[in-house]
């Protein structure tokens, strides 16, 4: 079983909204530096313990597979940059090519890798906006535990704090059993 020891005590609902403030403001410096599509790679980490050995794992797991995803469709990176930060890891790629073909390849990603379901893409267009999963005619995201869309689940709070962290770690360790 994986432990998510944190490296961090664990953060308040003050510093995520902080944090949170602060990803959208560098999404817009980046936008006014370079104005094509951004890709802002975030982990889905349910609990207060934003910053964990697991997640940091998971993080360069992510990196990983975005670089190589890039690399093979030869898209040009203009910038990237990777935020460790106690709210959670963070990434940004300034990438030159259309948004809602990035948004695909980025949707595809998180549904054919195991940690694919705890990496949270979203891509950014400067003239449009983010590029949202129903845009593409995809579902929204899933509950970790049940099958009804995860927002719904979130708000609700329909599943307890425990279980949901216990999914994460599931999913973590089903991966380390297989590298």
């Amino acid at each position: 079983m994986t432990i998510l020891t944190p490296a961090n005590a664990g953060v308040s609902l003050e510093d995520l909204l902080a944090a949170k403030e602060q990803r959208a403001q560098r999404q817009t410096d980046w936008l006014t530096q370079f104005p094509h599509t951004l890709i802002s790679l975030t982990l889905v980490t349910p609990g207060a313990v934003k910053d964990s050995v697991s997640y940091r794992q998971v993080m360069r797991e992510a990196l990983g597979a975005a670089e190589t995803l890039l690399l093979q469709r030869g898209w040009a990176v203009l910038k990237h940059a990777v935020f460790w930060l106690p709210t959670g890891a963070e990434a940004f790629w300034s990438i030159e090519h259309p948004a809602p073909e990035v948004k695909a390849a980025t949707v595809a990603l998180e549904q054919s890798h195991a940690l694919g379901r705890l990496w949270d893409f979203d891509v950014i267009c400067p003239e449009a906006g983010v590029v949202g999963r129903r845009s593409l005619d995809n579902a929204s995201r899933r509950c970790l535990i049940c099958d009804v869309p995860a927002h719904a689940c979130a708000r609700s709070r329909r599943h307890p704090l425990p279980d949901v962290i216990a999914k994460v770690e599931a999913l973590i360790d089903g991966w380390h059993r297989t590298h």
